[in-house]
């Protein structure tokens, strides 16, 4: 098959990485780190050790399927195939997993479209970063994923975001008039040549969001020398998803998606108080014009509701995301408030006065009950209520940027 997004993937294999590294860390982000899966797909109260089945549909050179992998196997169970069709992706993938010891992958060569004719059985959850955009029918892809996924399960996917990308479609028509079909590599030749002369008045020289490119060719090739590469706004997103009977049930991170986040005039933020999640997300990526990419968990039409954990029980444990537990206790008993930026956006988040000894105490294991009673040695007076109420307001802050999630033991 001469298909040029082959091409692409065999010269250039993406992202591009260095197996050796994995002896020194792991990458872990969003979507399907499995902490996150369980949060909003499960509830907070899957047992990963009890046939988990896990699907990196598109898997490049083996981001998710590593950090699946591995942490599963830290968990105790679980499979992951890893689905791509790059070869040279691949073997740079599997030599990752080799490094690491993992046995619980299996590779399979081929492309998703073909999903029901590989005979791979069925999947509790599947992961498609990155593909569908680059797919000639992404609904049809997004068909065969759904099909392939078991009862009770989610997926993670990525799209590109319109907005966010201003400026990259132009630089893509240039290309294909100053390179046409030259080889890939003096394509590339040319881009940065037209790059390194691009006027100040050139949307991608003052689109602040994109940079990628600038550290490989890879990284280059992917995003401006792309042979079938589209963006996606939130209503279209949507319609994708529901196309493939599927549903949404978070955009990561929630905050970014919510209008509140960046506004304060009640006059602007009243009319809004009528609109569903989605119609305010869409509200939110039109307002703030940086989303370059959407993350979004979705379920089989019908199967969304209640799959987001909530710490509603005193059974609830929290686990922070990514972000230390002393070092975050020790900037919010600085500062009283959380300061993060959004691609360009800065916001500051109050918080309560007992969020950081809160925060001291959260390491994965301890159940809100548990921290409770440990913050009520140095605070007798504090009550269930006073305390809870406190954790909500955090929750409320540090879940919309995903960095707090929830489970229950199993």
């Amino acid at each position: 098959m001469d298909d040029p997004v082959s091409r692409q993937y065999e010269a250039y294999p993406y992202p591009p990485r260095d197996p050796a590294d994995e002896a020194r860390r792991l990458l872990a982000g969003s979507p399907s780190a499995l902490g996150e899966v369980n949060h909003y797909l499960f509830g907070g109260r899957r047992d990963f050790t009890r046939g988990f089945r896990a699907l990196v549909a598109g898997g490049g050179t083996g981001d998710a399927t590593i950090m699946l992998a591995q942490q599963l196997s830290d968990a105790g169970g679980g499979e992951v195939v890893y689905l791509d069709l790059s070869t040279a992706s691949r073997e740079i993938a599997e030599a990752r997993a080799t490094v690491r010891g993992l046995k619980n992958v299996t590779f399979v060569s081929g492309v998703l479209e073909d999903l029901s004719d590989l005979g791979l059985g069925a999947f509790d959850y599947i992961d498609c970063c990155g593909v569908l955009h680059h797919l000639a029918d992404p609904a049809a892809g997004l068909k065969a994923l759904a099909a392939s996924l078991a009862e009770g399960g989610g997926m993670g996917l990525m799209v590109y975001g319109e907005y966010g990308r201003t400026g990259v479609y132009p630089m893509q028509g240039m290309l294909r008039q100053l390179a046409g079909d030259l080889p890939l590599d003096r394509r590339v030749a040319l881009a940065r040549r037209l790059m390194a002369a691009l006027p100040e008045t050139n949307w991608l020289r003052r689109n602040p969001f994109l940079g990628d490119y600038k550290r490989s060719d890879a990284e280059l090739v992917d995003l401006f020398l792309h042979s079938r590469d589209r963006a996606y706004r939130v209503p279209q997103l949507v319609e994708l998803v529901s196309d493939a009977g599927l549903e949404p049930v978070a955009l990561i991170e929630p905050a970014r998606y919510e209008p509140a986040s960046y506004l304060e005039d009640p006059a602007l933020l009243e009319p809004l108080k009528e609109l569903d999640w989605l119609e305010r997300a869409a509200f939110a990526e039109a307002l703030t014009g940086n989303i370059k990419k959407h993350i979004v968990y979705v379920a089989k039409a019908g199967g969304g509701a209640g799959r987001i954990a909530r710490p509603d029980r005193p059974e609830a444990i929290p686990r922070l995301a990514r972000l230390p537990a002393a070092g975050l206790a020790h900037a919010l008993r600085r500062e009283g408030a959380l300061q993060v930026e959004l691609d360009g956006i800065s916001l500051r988040q109050q918080l309560p006065p007992l969020a950081a000894d809160i925060v001291a105490r959260i390491d994965g294991r301890a159940h809100l009950a548990a921290i409770h009673r440990a913050l009520q040695d140095r605070n007798p007076g504090l009550d269930w209520f006073a305390f809870k109420s406190a954790f909500d307001q955090l929750y409320k802050v540090l879940g919309g940027l995903n960095h707090l999630w929830i489970s229950y033991r199993a």
